[in-house]
């Protein structure tokens, strides 16, 4: 519970829109409660009157229709703010371990999948509306709906409230947190089995072609086979538990409307209440139950959303690649750049970089070839201080990397990698995330500089055209100039380039290299790429051998 607890920041935040929620809730289950007493004692009268003479039918039905429509409206009500809150709130959540999680990228747990880690921004995310929107609400109800209806009792009928008061608080406390205690292991383990149910479909997706050659795809299927069968064989267990649960509080109900029917009977012949009343009050009793079979459901799942909040939180409070300094100095924009014998290899692996010193002048434009895992993209990560060296030191106009605030390192650098996204969103706002108060004029000048003007003007919607799933409405090249438009529209006067024309034909390369030499103007460039460079691009080539340039 303690994992649930620690989001409470978050709750506060839309606790009006809950707490709104909750009245109607509660005013829901009373009149549910009332139109049920209401109808008892009516029908009773009524059969009890002969033939109805002298008594009067107009109130009470008045009571039935008006408990009816505030029944209906209400729960329309709580169902409409409840949603509305709880969406907002897992909005909220989302944006909160977003902001949580990008500070620590790249993971220093290397042990989390790609799998895992989606399945946990989304699916970990979901199950925790069950805490939020069909756990603690009825909860507060019940209790206050059970102290409510125990009072009555107390006052009316007074040998009920004896019987009601303890079967209400076993089904309203005692059975949710059995619940919760029995089902917390299996709920944890159906997280994990679920994740891991999620992770065999990615890697049969992403890896289908490797797999297809390998001839592997009958173990990837078996995998995940084996795998939905553990899953689904602990919501079995979870389903099973829950049942359990609501046996019980039938039970319970039922003892409860029996202890007051007993109890009535006996005040009934004593003449301490009259029939009618007692028909209703029996009624009541049994429509206060209504709200432990929500309980119930609800908690059912609470175990499952517990683990999820614990896994959530894990994730949140890892810890950061690299450390803020205490003091953080001003960034100077055209400082030169200069690695200093530094050196960097990951854990259980050999050295990557071996001693590597480079000097790069403001506005200087080079470029690093070598082969594949020789470590050019390590050293753009190094650049931007998304892990730090374990030898030597990154100097920018000649103070220390670590001297400066990690958001101000990549204000400085604007990369474009070749996986850099393009988003299933307008041009506009695939273009504003290099610089958001850009207005249309910078828009049209940075996909000029980009040579992609032209082929947007004749779009429909020209910016505010939508392009597909990783821009898949677009070429490759013209995706490849969008994410370059983007960078160049930032104010940062260091482009770093990742192989940005992997997986492009030599033509389509040629012109992305052409227009990069045309665009850049002052800008440094630091260009890693395996590919052939033509000549004029970049001032200086350099090649990553063993550790060290050359």
């Amino acid at each position: 519970m303690r994992a649930l607890f620690s989001f409470l920041p978050l709750f506060r935040q839309r606790s009006a829109a809950f707490g709104l929620a909750l009245l109607l809730s509660l005013i829901t289950l009373l009149a549910g409660v009332a139109l049920l007493g209401t109808s008892g004692w009516f029908i009773t009268a009524t059969a009890l009157t002969s033939l109805g003479l002298g008594f009067n039918l107009f109130v009470p039905s008045s009571m039935v229709r008006g408990f009816s429509f505030i029944r209906i409206l209400t729960r329309y009500g709580e169902r409409l703010v409840g949603h509305n809150a709880t969406l907002k709130l897992l909005s909220d959540l989302r944006g909160w371990l977003f902001a949580r999680l990008f500070p620590r990228l790249p993971l220093p747990d290397r042990s989390l999948r790609h799998g895992d880690l989606v399945s946990r921004l989304t699916a970990d995310v979901d199950a925790l509306d069950n805490a939020f929107l069909v756990a603690i609400g009825p909860w507060v109800a019940a209790l206050v709906l059970s102290t409510g209806m125990t009072l009555v009792l107390a006052a009316l009928l007074p040998g009920a409230a004896m019987i009601y008061g303890p079967a209400m608080a076993a089904a309203v406390l005692a059975v949710p947190l059995g619940l919760i205690g029995l089902s917390r292991a299996a709920g944890r383990a159906s997280i994990e089995a679920s994740a891991d149910m999620r992770m065999a479909v990615l890697d049969g997706v992403i890896g289908h072609a490797d797999l297809t050659i390998m001839g592997a795809l009958g173990t990837t299927a078996r995998r995940f086979d084996e795998a939905s069968a553990i899953a689904a064989g602990l919501r079995q267990r979870l389903g099973a538990y829950t049942s359990g649960a609501a046996a019980g509080v039938q039970i319970l109900a039922a003892l409860a409307l029996v202890g007051s029917l007993w109890a009535g009977l006996q005040a009934l012949d004593a003449g301490a209440v009259d029939g009618p009343v007692m028909a209703g009050l029996l009624l009541a009793v049994l429509g206060s139950f209504e709200v432990t079979s929500m309980i119930v459901r609800s908690v059912g799942k609470a175990s499952a959303a517990i683990a999820a909040a614990e896994r959530l939180n894990m994730l949140a409070e890892l810890e950061p690649p690299v450390s803020e300094p205490a003091q953080p100095l001003a960034l100077p924009r055209d400082g030169a750049i200069a690695f200093e014998d530094v050196s960097f290899g990951y854990p259980g692996l050999p050295p990557v970089l071996s001693g590597l010193s480079l000097d790069i002048a403001p506005g200087e434009r080079i470029a690093i070839a070598g082969t594949s895992g020789s470590g050019k993209s390590t050293l753009l990560r190094l650049l931007l201080r998304l892990a730090e060296p374990q030898q030597g030191e990154i100097r920018i106009g000649g103070v220390a990397l670590d001297r400066f605030r990690t958001a101000d390192i990549h204000a400085h650098m604007a990369l474009l990698s070749q996986d850099s996204p393009v988003f299933i969103d307008t041009i506009r706002n695939n273009l504003l995330i290099g610089r958001s108060d850009a207005d249309d004029a910078q828009l049209w000048v940075a996909l000029a500089k980009a040579q992609l003007d032209e082929h947007v003007r004749l779009l429909p919607k020209g910016l505010d055209t939508v392009v597909g799933e990783a821009g898949r409405t677009l070429s490759a090249g013209q995706a490849r100039r969008l994410c370059l438009a983007r960078a160049l529209l930032s104010d940062a006067p260091v482009l770093l380039l990742d192989e940005p024309t992997d997986a492009l034909d030599r033509d389509t390369e040629l012109a992305f290299f052409r227009i990069l030499a045309e665009t850049a103007g002052g800008r440094g460039i630091i260009l890693v790429t395996h590919a052939a460079i033509p000549e004029g691009t970049v001032d200086r080539v350099l090649t990553l051998r063993n550790g060290c340039l050359v």
